[in-house]
């Protein structure tokens, strides 16, 4: 079962209704559920896609839906969309993320819904905020191709996506960010706003270091397999038994630390080695002695004495590894959750604390349309008109 959290989290008391898939608006909906909003997340009668999909998407319902109620409307039928809009008329939030044009052919698009609820704040999510490109589907890895990211992770002439779907991700992060924005502003204005997050240009916001590293050098970025590091030691090491470990060295007071716990002084003493920059400047010559001498160590025998001198390391790990994590364990950053096939694991928490506590775990992902006869009923539908929209829905399917 969820653990039990304090009633006081920060947006405890808001109605979030979200009308959203795969995982760009379901981000958004999870990190304001997090932290304490009631989201009422309305599934076709078939159920979000998400639950269903296989291999890198099979993970996306049970990540980006837990403590969301789940509300199976058919939003194409007069009493399903009526069902909707008197949802909205509850909310202080609506969530989307469809195609342009796919909301407003509902009624319930931003103009529509403004004009009937003055304080309603809609999010909506796009793959690129209004200008020439917004007719056009994106994708998570649509925009890392034609927005930097790809060609910033792979080798030269080989683009690469990152390993993880950042920009739908950090996408509905901005979502919220900008809900809870919107609503600072509405507790002083008494009126709500439309915000709009873009798939596109959230991926621009990431490689902007790069284009200022540009506007700064006025020499290109490299793609970082083959980029100048800024650091002398950054770098993948393979050591004993073949194991492989990052390290990294990137002061000057690290580099004297380093030399003295692996007897390296004599490189310490290297004129040419006096500053960082001057290190960087003899990766060419140097990084092969380093490689040599680490060589004789295994991962763990290094991993001890970085730490014990304070200085940066990693182990190189699975995603799948990180379910027995001791800091993760230790901390509760991983909380027990029950997916909607009954199957117990775990789930990483949001990555942040609040008056020292994570924000956790108040509602498993939900089952499909779970909620619909509670939250129906709350509306005033009684059990009959809710079985009658149900059948209806149903015969209209089959």
């Amino acid at each position: 079962m969820p653990e039990e959290l304090p009633a006081a989290l920060p947006l405890a008391g808001l109605r979030v209704i979200e009308f959203s898939h795969m995982v760009m608006g379901p981000t958004c909906g999870m990190v304001l559920a997090d932290l304490g909003a009631e989201v009422i997340k309305i599934e076709p009668l078939a159920g979000d896609n998400t639950r269903n999909l296989l291999g890198s998407g099979a993970g996306f319902f049970a990540m980006f839906n837990r403590n969301k109620k789940s509300v199976a409307l058919d939003l194409h039928t007069p009493d399903g969309l009526a069902a909707a809009h008197k949802l909205v008329a509850t909310a202080d939030i609506v969530i989307e993320n469809f195609k342009p044009g796919a909301m407003a052919r509902l009624g319930l698009d931003y103009a529509t819904l403004s004009r009937l609820h003055e304080r309603l704040i809609y999010v909506s999510h796009k793959g690129f905020l209004p200008g020439p490109y917004d007719h056009r589907t994106a994708l998570d890895e649509v925009v890392q191709m034609m927005g930097g990211l790809a060609y910033m992770t792979g080798r030269p002439g080989d683009p690469l996506r990152a390993g993880s779907s950042v920009n739908d991700i950090m996408g509905g992060m901005f979502g919220a960010i900008g809900a809870t924005a919107a609503l600072a502003q509405r507790a002083v204005t008494g009126k709500g706003q439309e915000v709009q997050s873009g798939l596109f240009e959230n991926n621009v916001f990431l490689v902007a270091q790069h284009m200022m590293q540009f506007a700064v050098t006025g020499q290109a970025a490299a793609p970082m397999p083959s980029r100048i590091s800024a650091w002398a030691v950054y770098d993948v090491f393979t050591v004993k038994g073949g194991e492989q470990i990052f390290l990294a060295v990137v002061s000057d007071s690290q580099w004297a630390a380093f030399c003295h716990a692996f007897d390296l002084q004599y490189l310490l003493a290297d004129p040419r080695l006096v500053r960082n920059n001057d290190r960087v400047r003899a990766r060419d010559w140097m990084m092969p002695l380093l490689r040599s001498h680490m060589k004789r160590f295994s991962a763990r025998e290094l991993s001890i004495v970085f730490e014990q001198h304070s200085l940066p390391f990693a182990p190189i790990t699975k995603p799948e590894e990180l379910f027995d994590d001791p800091h993760l364990v230790a901390t509760g950053g991983l909380a027990a959750l029950t997916l909607p096939d009954g199957r117990f694991t775990h789930v990483p928490l949001m990555p942040m604390t609040l008056g020292g506590a994570r924000p956790g775990l108040r509602l498993n992902p939900p089952t499909l349309g779970e909620h619909t006869d509670d939250v129906l009923s709350e509306l005033g539908y009684s059990r009959e008109q809710i079985l009658a929209m149900r059948n209806i829905s149903i015969a209209r399917t089959d």
